[in-house]
């Protein structure tokens, strides 16, 4: 198959199955007439790495915006049909690393996605999927209010929220709706800890051959849990069209959740090998999400970089 096939399959793919929520929708990664984002920068567009970044006022509006009374509506406002039968709720340690995103998307909705702290320089950085930031082939049509809650169960917050201070995202997701992977950095939280201080964090892998049994994390918005608790799947990785794919049936809301290979059970730490993207539009049962490679990895180290 020649590269603008596989190109094209991808983008169909994305169009078709996307799986973050906005009201009682899924939001589709088709293109979208341009908004434009205050207080937002991009780095030049000959970089292979996109870079947002969002004010001090902007973080501040966010934080303030996320109130227990919205957080608990934007589940109510949408619901993606009954949970299972291969996701199943995690009643296993505290998953302290992985929270629930939530955002305003280029439409103006309240919704969320699913991301995940992982282990950095800064201690700052979370992993998540390209179109929780943005639309694909889209470049203004950008998110906004993000805020991180790791370990969110049922409304609690039991490690704060971190507001997002920047969102790096590969320049071929903004433009051509490839590569669906994201990192974020995000603020201190109201003590002035760092993530990683407050909750640890996962492993990352770049290059690592596709393959094994995997666990997928989600904040699915399917009943009766509508992303109020997380969900969780588990299979055995396989290459599929330049991807990779396991069994699972999370649907939107999980957007972005983590793929953990080598999980412990009782720690709750694995190694993260890519992220909630699509599911398959001929098998809506089987997951799929991008291998991490040479672009994920520049991604995830120019976010790393960011103080």
């Amino acid at each position: 198959m020649s590269e603008a096939s596989t190109s094209l399959i991808r983008r169909l793919r994305s169009r078709a199955m996307g799986l973050a929520v906005a009201g009682t929708a899924l939001v589709l990664a088709a293109s979208i007439p341009a908004t434009a984002v205050a207080g937002q920068t991009r780095a030049a567009s000959a970089d292979p790495v996109s870079v947002m970044t969002y004010t001090a006022k902007e973080r501040q509006k966010a934080l303030a915006y996320w109130t227990p009374t919205r957080r608990k509506a934007v589940g109510k406002s949408v619901d993606l049909g009954p949970t299972g039968p291969k996701a199943k709720p995690w009643q296993g340690t505290a998953m302290k690393t992985v929270g629930r995103l939530f955002f305003v998307n280029a439409n103006g909705a309240d919704t969320w996605c699913t991301a995940t702290a992982v282990k950095s320089a800064n201690r700052s950085a979370v992993m998540t999927a390209a179109h929780c930031v943005r639309r694909g082939s889209s470049p203004d049509n950008t998110n906004i209010l993000m805020v991180f809650v790791p370990g969110y169960s049922k409304g609690e917050m039991p490690y704060g929220a971190f507001a997002v201070r920047t969102a790096v995202t590969p320049r071929s997701w903004e433009n051509d709706s490839a590569d669906d992977l994201s990192t974020l950095v995000v603020d201190t939280d109201k003590s002035g800890r760092k993530l990683t201080d407050v909750v640890d964090g996962q492993d990352i892998a770049f290059n690592r051959p596709v393959g094994g049994t995997v666990s997928a994390f989600g904040y699915s918005a399917t009943r009766p849990q509508l992303g109020e608790e997380l969900l969780r799947c588990v299979g055995t990785a396989k290459k599929k069209r330049g991807l990779q794919a396991i069994p699972c049936d999370m649907s939107g809301g999980s957007s972005g959740g983590p793929w953990l290979a080598d999980f412990n059970a009782t720690t709750g730490k694995g190694v993260l090998v890519s992220v909630n993207s699509s599911l398959d539009s001929l098998t809506p049962t089987e997951m799929q999400g991008e291998v991490l490679g040479a672009t994920a990895k520049k991604v995830y180290e120019r976010a790393a970089q960011q103080g």
